[in-house]
């Protein structure tokens, strides 16, 4: 498959899942808008010290590398999820591990870990607190995580201008509506 059908369909899927978020213009599958990882192969499994405490790793965020962000991005935004068993895509909301908006249009890195907190974090998996969730997969399953990177036509003003444990993946979708010009992702299995 071809990158340009692979971020075609994740858009669809994503407009399945969210049905009133709605996309800006024709540049959503650009070829050149690409997200990457130095730590994560796309499809490949997480590696050991990227997961979770319980499972021997450090918990942090992957770090993450982009480029071919399109002209005229006024920011960007970041959402990482999987969907659990039972949850169905285009009915029921993804389970979120990262939710992060107001990156700036012109940072091309996130490095492991963000320390220096680039961009405002929504609520974590639990939704108790703020910040990422590391995959901590039960032991002999295996699950599918996806992050998502977002160039958006304007900043995400109906969100928070800060950390906020109450913007969750509905409420970011919605303020993404209407401003998505681009995205890309990579996912992988833990």
């Amino acid at each position: 498959m071809t990158r340009r059908f692979c971020l075609t369909m994740m858009l669809a899927m994503l407009s399945l899942a969210a049905p009133s978020l709605s996309i800006v213009g024709t540049a959503v599958a650009q070829d050149s808008f690409t997200l990457t990882s130095p730590a994560i192969k796309d499809g490949g499994m997480l590696p050991a010290d990227l997961k979770c405490t319980r499972d021997g790793g450090d918990g942090v965020t992957p770090p993450l590398a982009w480029d071919g962000v399109p002209y005229d991005t006024k920011s960007l935004a970041l959402i990482m999820h999987h969907y659990p068993r039972g949850r169905v895509v285009g009915v029921d909301a993804p389970s979120q591990y990262w939710l992060l908006w107001n990156i700036p249009p012109e940072t091309r890195t996130l490095p492991r870990g963000n320390p220096a907190s680039i961009g405002e974090e929504g609520a974590d998996k639990d939704e108790r607190s703020t910040g990422y969730t590391p995959p901590c997969s039960p032991p002999g399953s295996l699950h599918e995580y996806t992050i998502t990177l977002y160039a958006l036509s304007a900043p995400l003003d109906t969100l928070p201008l800060h950390d906020n444990p109450d913007v969750d993946w509905s409420a970011m979708t919605k303020a993404m509506d209407g401003k998505i010009m681009a995205a890309s992702h990579i996912s992988f299995q833990n």
